[in-house]
């Protein structure tokens, strides 16, 4: 375990109409260097999925070397439907936060509006996830994780498409829906809204 680790939060899949939100925890040693180690890191979503895939590639790779750890957790469509993506969130923040680091062993750089446990030191950062390094490394787990699982679910799902928009309401994602009405894993909640 690292001593006084600095640890970043961003999660992925906020918006979408189907699917879990992820959140990514990534902590790293006092010193280190993420965007030398990390050639290219940045916001997930500026990236390519190739250079996501790739990025994440590299981060297991130091993480089997123990110079880099990380979690993600997801909370599930249901839970965001009956709780709320707020609560959602938080849920998942808080059980990486707490799987990483115990109070005091870190401190804890969050993407946006996201918050850790009271008891850790923190510091929110609008648009962290651009600006923060160790907040990229978490935006880019936890994009690579949930849209891979997306593609897991596409293969229970067929029809909808989902390994091609992960969820999220795009024009062919509507007209899936027009057709095929809601699936499983769909937010009801959100497709209320959509309405």
């Amino acid at each position: 375990m690292f001593e006084e680790a600095l640890i970043g939060v961003d999660e992925a899949g906020r918006g979408p109409l189907a699917g879990p939100v992820a959140v990514g925890i990534a902590a790293v040693p006092p010193g280190f260097d993420v965007r030398r180690e990390f050639k290219g890191i940045t916001d997930s979503k500026l990236l390519s999925a190739a250079k996501r895939e790739a990025l994440y590639e590299e981060i297991l790779r130091y993480r089997a070397r123990g110079d880099v750890r990380f979690a993600v957790k997801f909370s599930a469509h249901s839970y965001i439907d009956r709780f709320g993506i707020t609560r959602a969130v938080r849920k998942a923040a808080w059980a990486g936060i707490r799987e990483l680091a115990a109070p005091g062993e870190a401190a804890v750089l969050l993407d946006g509006l996201l918050r850790a446990p009271k008891e850790y030191m923190q510091r929110t950062v609008i648009g962290g996830d651009l600006r923060v390094p160790v907040i990229s490394l978490a935006s880019v787990v936890a994009k690579v994780e949930r849209d891979r699982r997306m593609e897991h679910l596409s293969a229970l799902y067929p029809e909808y498409g989902f390994e091609a928009h992960k969820g999220y309401a795009t024009p062919a994602h509507y007209q899936a829906l027009r057709r095929y009405g809601l699936c499983e894993i769909h937010r009801r909640s959100y497709i209320e809204l959509a309405r």
